[in-house]
């Protein structure tokens, strides 16, 4: 589409721009500009990314002190609830639209991180605040991640997608970088008040950037109001899931991975940092090390665009970072442990930056956060289940023993996507079978 006839972009002004198939993908080398209210609304999820993850990890390093069970536990509670209402809150983006969503997310994840600042200065047990609200922030998830998930489709042209994906995912790396560092600063300056309101105060700017960039008033919500009954409009997010080849043989490799592939940063480093001894600093190295990798890819897919059989490069990706994971077991100093961390950023980087743009991109334009609804829910519902389950061995077996086995099942998950004939297909042969709503001016 040429620029000068491109659609004029809003935050979720209810409308994706028309056309956008999978066909519309990115080719390598596009240089298709963004919109500007795309990059203003990923300016602010980039800040307040930054502050979640320090307090992310302000949590994880306060649970891991209370045991390794306490440690699985507290992420479980995240989790739990987000898996049980994703699917809800797919459909209610798709119903009111992705802005006034993540408008009231923002600001529920305000008073959680207040709340739990105020808990822990007082004298209660710690245990009890920080299971409080981690199963708050679960909740305000299964709400906000699908609407965020779908605002690159929403916002941007069909030409521009593979960009502004590998734009947002940058963002998020980026954060991944900073947050931790920023958490163990903050726990060192401030404890884990300190990094709960960093939080709040990254939270506060992006509502701001959510009210100044709020839609035109009388725009419509949605792209296609859903008509079905609420449970079953909630469920056809799976049924569109499951009909769609492509989605379906992606969203099963991104189940196995998310399983074995997420809890190494945030359950299994901070466990390996506590038996051997690391500083909360050297600790946020390594995870920040990871996003440093993956950002590393971003930029790359940014600059020259993605590939063009993404499949492929995401079970290459995976393979990567198995042998990042299986590094991070097998040395005891800091600084091997730190370039395995780059290791395992760059395969999840490069399995990431190729699964996203091809499950949003395949995509029917009615289903947008209800897909994304349950590509959230395809890696918490895994991540539930092996995170408890790690940190049950961990118990009693070294974590060095569970990095390999995670490393193992990883390079056997990037093995069989190889052969999977679905993810062998180009972007263009991936277009979804379904019917999608056209929006008329």
């Amino acid at each position: 589409m040429p620029e000068s006839r491109r659609p004029e972009s809003r935050i979720d002004s209810g409308r994706p721009v028309d056309g956008a198939g999978v066909g519309g993908v990115a080719a390598s080398g596009d240089r298709t500009r963004l919109p500007g209210a795309y990059w203003v609304w990923l300016g602010g999820t980039a800040l307040s990314l930054v502050g979640v993850q320090a307090m992310a990890f302000a949590m994880a390093w306060a649970a891991a002190g209370q045991g390794a069970r306490f440690a699985a536990l507290v992420p479980t509670a995240i989790v739990l609830p987000r898996v049980l209402l994703l699917v809800v809150g797919g459909a209610v983006a798709d119903r009111f639209g992705a802005w006034p969503v993540l408008l009231v997310s923002d600001a529920a994840m305000i008073v959680v991180t207040v709340a739990l600042a105020v808990a822990v200065w007082s004298p209660l047990d710690p245990r009890l605040p920080l299971l409080l609200a981690a199963l708050a922030i679960g909740t305000v998830d299964a709400f906000q991640l699908p609407s965020s998930g779908s605002m690159p489709r929403r916002l941007v042209p069909p030409e521009a997608l593979a960009r502004a994906l590998s734009a947002r995912q940058l963002a998020g790396q980026f954060a991944l970088f900073a947050g931790p560092p920023l958490g163990g600063l903050m726990l060192g300056l401030a404890g884990l008040a300190g990094a709960a309101l960093s939080n709040t105060a990254t939270a506060l700017v992006m509502l701001a950037v959510l009210l100044a960039v709020r839609p035109a008033v009388g725009s419509s919500p949605a792209a296609g109001r859903v008509s079905l009954p609420p449970v079953s409009a909630a469920l056809d997010g799976l049924r569109v899931a499951w009909s769609v080849p492509v989605l379906r043989a992606a969203l099963l490799v991104t189940a196995v991975a998310a399983g074995f592939l997420l809890p190494v940063g945030t359950l299994l480093v901070p466990l390996l940092a506590r038996q051997r001894d690391w500083s909360p600093s050297a600790t946020g190295a390594v995870v920040a090390a990871m996003a440093l990798g993956t950002a590393a890819v971003a930029v790359v897919v940014l600059l020259r665009g993605a590939s063009r059989r993404p499949g492929v490069l995401a079970a290459v990706g995976l393979l990567v970072a198995a042998g990042g994971v299986a590094g991070l077991g097998a040395g005891h100093a800091q600084l091997p442990a730190v370039l395995a961390g780059v290791v395992v950023g760059v395969g999840s980087g490069c399995f990431a930056t190729h699964v996203g743009p091809l499950v949003l991109a395949a995509t029917p334009l009615t289903h947008l956060a209800r897909v994304q609804a349950v590509l959230v829910l395809v890696q918490s519902l895994p991540l539930l289940v092996t995170t408890n389950a790690l940190g049950l061995v961990v118990e009693v077996a070294h974590v060095a023993v569970v990095l390999h086995g995670c490393a193992g099942v990883l390079a056997a998950t990037g093995l069989a996507a190889l052969v999977v004939p679905a993810l062998h297909r180009s972007r263009t042969e991936a277009a979804p079978q379904l019917p999608v709503a056209r929006t008329s001016d």
